[in-house]
């Protein structure tokens, strides 16, 4: 048994600025990561920018979008609980993780580019040579992270993430706040997309790992797992 430890970040945001969709984490890019690192004996934190209550996103539950995974740990009322009380970024800034991963869903958009705690957890991670992870619209939460020299993170990284045609065809053009596609360009990143849209795709660069969209969420899993044996084994 490995006894690593991985910081998972989650949202707290449960409804879109327009007040007329819920939103929230989606659900599979928290549980494949989450079992897999459960599956190696992993010791795992889950926090939130605020803590407490991490609302799930309802289209994230519906039966074409729930795997068996996510329906196991949806029907698991510890589990449930664990997502009634995550901690604060506050609380585990301080403590040191092998890997932080930022899990997606739309309610990422609106908490995760500008928290300035997140942001420093990242930096401190990343500087550091340790993983830094993230999926879908949770790379939306790299957007902002300057190192110490004043650059940011990702520019000239290869990054991935949840993409404007993919947007379109989640059919939320009109209500995300902006085009994480874009954003991602505009910070100078490469960004690199499957070839055809809602499938999985994962890109490694260095100690940076991101995943495009919820269909991959078990090979970024996967990847992640991979990247953090090797780097364990190397110490």
């Amino acid at each position: 048994m490995s006894f690593l430890k991985i910081l998972i970040v989650v949202t707290n945001i449960d409804t879109y600025a327009s007040g007329k969709l819920e939103t929230g984490l989606w659900l599979s890019e928290l549980t494949h990561i989450y079992q897999a690192a459960l599956e190696k004996g992993y010791e795992i934190s889950i926090a939130s920018p605020k803590g407490g209550k991490v609302p799930v996103d309802p289209e994230s539950l519906k039966p074409l979008t729930m795997d068996k995974v996510s329906k196991a740990y949806w029907n698991d009322a510890s589990f449930r609980e664990l997502l009634e009380n995550s901690k604060s970024l506050s609380e585990v800034s301080t403590k040191d993780f092998d890997l932080v991963y930022l899990a997606g869903g739309h309610g990422t958009m609106y908490d995760f580019p500008h928290d300035t705690t997140m942001q420093n957890i990242i930096r401190n991670q990343y500087e550091n040579g340790r993983i830094v992870a993230a999926i879908c619209h949770g790379v939306g939460g790299l957007l902002n992270v300057r190192l110490s020299s004043g650059e940011y993170l990702i520019k000239g990284k290869t990054v991935t993430g949840f993409n404007w045609f993919e947007e379109r065809l989640a059919n939320r053009k009109k209500e995300v706040p902006f085009n994480l596609e874009a954003g991602l360009k505009e910070r100078g990143a490469d960004y690199n997309k499957a070839f055809i849209p809602m499938t999985s795709n994962v890109v490694v660069d260095g100690n940076l790992i991101t995943g495009q969209n919820p269909f991959s969420s078990t090979e970024t899993a996967k990847v992640i797992i991979r990247e953090l044996e090797k780097q364990n084994n190397t110490k």
